[in-house]
C-alpha cells in the first residue's frame, strides 16, 4: 500500500498468522484475562499498553482470540470508557506538542507541515468516528478544544 502523505511506495509489513482459536499453552482463562484487563485499566494503562502487558507478562498472544472480545469491548462492558477514542486523543496530544514547538520556533517549516499532516489525520478520524457514532455529530476539532480536552 502506498504512503498517504508521500509519493512513495510503502513497505510490506508482517501479518498475524491465520488462527481461529487461542493456543493451548495460554494458562489464563477468559474470565481471568478480563479481570486482568480491567485491573490494568484501573491502574492507568491505555488499551494498547494493556495488550502489550498481557502479551509480555502474562503470555496471552491475543486477548480477542482468548476471550472473544477485544480490549475496548471488555472495558466498555465493565463501564470503563473514555470521552474520546484513544487513537484520536494520542493524535491530538501530538498536535498540541507540535503547536507548542511552533510557538517557540515560528520559522520551523518542516514541523509546520507535520502539524498540517497530523491535523488532517485528526479530521479524517473525527469524520469516521462521527459516522460510526463514537463521538457526537456536532463535535469539531480545533487546537484550543484539543488543549482543553487532553490536558
Amino acid at each position: 500500500m502506498a504512503r498517504m502523505h508521500a509519493r512513495r511506495k510503502g513497505r510490506s509489513g508482517s501479518t498475524k498468522p491465520l488462527v481461529k482459536k487461542s493456543p493451548e499453552w495460554v494458562v489464563l482463562s477468559a474470565s481471568e484475562i478480563e479481570e486482568k484487563v480491567v485491573e490494568l485499566s484501573k491502574a492507568g494503562n491505555s488499551s494498547a499498553r494493556i495488550g502489550l502487558i498481557m502479551r509480555d507478562q502474562y503470555g496471552v498472544p491475543s486477548v480477542k482470540l482468548s476471550t472473544g472480545k477485544n480490549i475496548v469491548q471488555i472495558l466498555n462492558d465493565n463501564g470503563i470508557t473514555t470521552k474520546l477514542p484513544e487513537d484520536l486523543s494520542f493524535l491530538m496530544r501530538r498536535a498540541i506538542n507540535l503547536k507548542k514547538h511552533l510557538d517557540e520556533n515560528p520559522k520551523d517549516i518542516a514541523n509546520r507541515r507535520g502539524l498540517q499532516l497530523v491535523e488532517a489525520k485528526i479530521r479524517r478520524l473525527v469524520r469516521y468516528y462521527q459516522k460510526n457514532g463514537r463521538i457526537p455529530a456536532e463535535w469539531k476539532y480545533s487546537i484550543k478544544r484539543a488543549e482543553l480536552e487532553i490536558k
